[in-house]
C-alpha cells in the first residue's frame, strides 16, 4: 500500500499546554484506486494514542467529516476522515451520493478491503498505538462500520450515527469484537421501527455488547448542522437537532474514555 502525505494544515487551541491540532491529507491505495483521506491530531501530545476511523455520509468525504476528525484530535485521539469512495469523489446530488454509496454496498469485499486499508493507514501513523482502534460513522458511514464489526475487522468501538441498520449478512454469536454504539434519530423516515428491533434482535442473538440509544424529535441526519440546507434544497426529511448532537457525541467521548483510559 502507497502513502502519500500531500498537505498539512496547523489549528491551535488554547489547553494548558499550547497545543497543536495538525491536519493532513493522505493519500493511499487499495487495488488499483488512489483514496485520499485526512489526517488529524494533536502534536502536542505525548505517546501513541487509540486511532479513530471517521467514515463520511453518502455525500463523500467533505469537510463534515474532516471536522469529526478535528474535533476527535481535539480530544486527544488520531482520527482518520477515510475516502470510501476513491479519488475523494463527492457528490452534490442525492441521486449521486445513492448511486456511489449503492456501488459500495453491493461489493462489500471491495468496501471491507478498502475500510482495511485506511485502518493499516492510521495504525502505521507515529502517534498511533495500532493496537487500539474505533470507528465512527454518519448515515452511509454509520453503515459502513456496523458492516465492518459484522465482518468481524478488528475493532475496539464502533459508533453509528444516524446509519443504516439492515444487513444481508447478520452477525452470528462471536463474530463482533467491538463495542457498538448506535444513536438514532427516532423521527428519521429512513430508519423503520421494525428494522430497529430486528436490530436489536440481530445485535442480542449475537452476544454482542451494544447501546442503541434513540433520541425523540430527532430526523435524519441530526448531527450535521448543514442538514437543514440539504434538506430545504433536495426536499429530503433532514434536520439538524443541537440537543441530540450534543447527546450522541458526549456519549461517545464518555465510551472511548472508559475504553482508553489515560
Amino acid at each position: 500500500m502507497k502513502i502519500i502525505v500531500t498537505a498539512g494544515i496547523l489549528v491551535c487551541c488554547s489547553f494548558s499546554v499550547m497545543a497543536e491540532v495538525v491536519g493532513e491529507a493522505v493519500e493511499y491505495t487499495q487495488g488499483e484506486l488512489t483514496f485520499k483521506g485526512y489526517l488529524a491530531y494533536d502534536d502536542a501530545v505525548e505517546g501513541p494514542q487509540p486511532g479513530i476511523l471517521v467514515v463520511h455520509e453518502w455525500w463523500g468525504h467533505n469537510e463534515y467529516a474532516r471536522k469529526r476528525a478535528r474535533m476527535l484530535a481535539e480530544a486527544g485521539y488520531t482520527a482518520l476522515a477515510v475516502d470510501m469512495y476513491g479519488d475523494g469523489k463527492r457528490a452534490d446530488h442525492p441521486k449521486d451520493a445513492g448511486r456511489f454509496a449503492g456501488e459500495v454496498r453491493q461489493n462489500m469485499s471491495e468496501a471491507t478491503a478498502r475500510f482495511v486499508a485506511a485502518k493499516r493507514l492510521l495504525q502505521s501513523h507515529r502517534t498511533v498505538s495500532p493496537d487500539e482502534i474505533s470507528a465512527i460513522g454518519y448515515c452511509f458511514g454509520g453503515g459502513v462500520v456496523l458492516e465492518m464489526a459484522r465482518r468481524g475487522v478488528d475493532l475496539d468501538l464502533v459508533g453509528s450515527f444516524h446509519g443504516s441498520l439492515g444487513t444481508d449478512s447478520p452477525a452470528e454469536a462471536g463474530s463482533i469484537k467491538a463495542r457498538v454504539m448506535v444513536y438514532n434519530g427516532a423521527d428519521d423516515p429512513f430508519v423503520k421501527p421494525e428494522q430497529i428491533e430486528a436490530f436489536k434482535t440481530e445485535m442480542t442473538a449475537a452476544e454482542v455488547n451494544f447501546q442503541f440509544t434513540n433520541y425523540p424529535g430527532a430526523k435524519h441526519s441530526f448531527t450535521n448542522s448543514d442538514a437543514d440546507t440539504f434538506g430545504e434544497k433536495f426536499k429530503l426529511p433532514l434536520a439538524y437537532n443541537r440537543d441530540a448532537d450534543q447527546s450522541s457525541w458526549d456519549s461517545l467521548m464518555k465510551e472511548l474514555a472508559a475504553l482508553y483510559p489515560r
